[in-house]
């Protein structure tokens, strides 16, 4: 979650960069760390696997081309707020797919963590760095991150998370490769200093957090993995007021505060549960 919380930061960061541009690079970088991880380990990336996988490499694709754009068009709080909205989906869905049946007080533990969420938004809104259509871009994000959630968790029995992990990362780099070349953004040559951001965004938040999240989803219930991401917009708030200057108002920590108690407590009880 810290990785991926990281990730918007250094992307905002990476000003002489177009989004797209950012997008196509990190996710190239991003697929060949995880292509020679899995054949230094003897374990090529098979074919098999790109078909299993062909769904959540797709959502991937989405999700981190939709997220970069939204977040160079508004705060980092907000984009990275209205995607951990995603909890409140997959509690939804996650009896019909996946036969989990969270606790009522899951249920109640998860909306008080989406209330401090709502209360990190409402203080962005009317700053510079907000906008509205970066904003709906988020919400978009958000499908596609759901999508590639339920699509990696239904896979899991198929795959393993090194395959899976490969599978989607190449896949991923091929969806956003289209778009980044049409947008003409790819044909500026990134300085010194953006490849250095780019390699630590690949195998930061890229290579790391991905193959950790892909390999505990096979342990952790669907839902609990979806929402602990709601870790991810305070820890974002935090770097990006820290690293950017993006302005935090008192209000924003309680909302903070709030979040990590409710997290806690759905963490807690889960390890009494088990």
């Amino acid at each position: 979650m810290i990785g991926w919380a990281a990730s918007g930061v250094i992307a905002k960061g990476i000003t002489e960069l177009g989004a797209l541009s950012v997008v196509f690079w990190r996710m190239w970088i991003y697929a060949a760390v995880v292509l020679l991880f899995l054949w230094l380990r003897g374990t090529p990336l098979r074919l098999a696997s790109l078909r299993v996988s062909l769904r959540g490499g797709l959502a991937l694709g989405a999700d981190i081309m939709l997220f970069f754009v939204s977040i160079r068009l508004t705060t980092v709080a907000n984009a990275t707020v209205i995607g951990s909205c995603q909890p409140i989906f997959m509690l939804l869905i996650v009896g019909r797919v996946f036969g989990e049946r969270p606790r009522k007080l899951d249920w109640a533990l998860a909306t008080v963590a989406l209330l401090g969420v709502a209360i990190v938004l409402f203080g962005s809104s009317g700053r510079p760095e907000w906008s509205p259509s970066g904003d709906l871009l988020a919400v978009l994000t958000l499908v596609a991150w759901t999508l590639y959630f339920v699509f990696s968790k239904l896979t899991r029995d198929r795959i393993d998370s090194a395959q899976y992990t490969g599978a989607t990362a190449l896949l991923a780099a091929l969806v956003a490769t289209p778009f980044a070349v049409l947008s003409g953004q790819v044909f500026d040559a990134p300085s010194p200093n953006a490849w250095l951001w780019l390699v630590i965004l690949s195998i930061g938040p890229g290579f790391t957090s991905h193959m950790l999240m892909n390999w505990a989803l096979g342990h952790i219930p669907a839902w609990l993995g979806s929402t602990l991401t709601l870790a991810i917009p305070v820890t974002s708030t935090l770097l990006a007021w820290a690293f950017l200057g993006e302005g935090v108002i008192a209000v924003q920590f309680v909302g903070m505060a709030v979040v990590l108690a409710a997290l806690g407590a759905v963490v807690s009880g889960q390890t009494r549960a088990a």
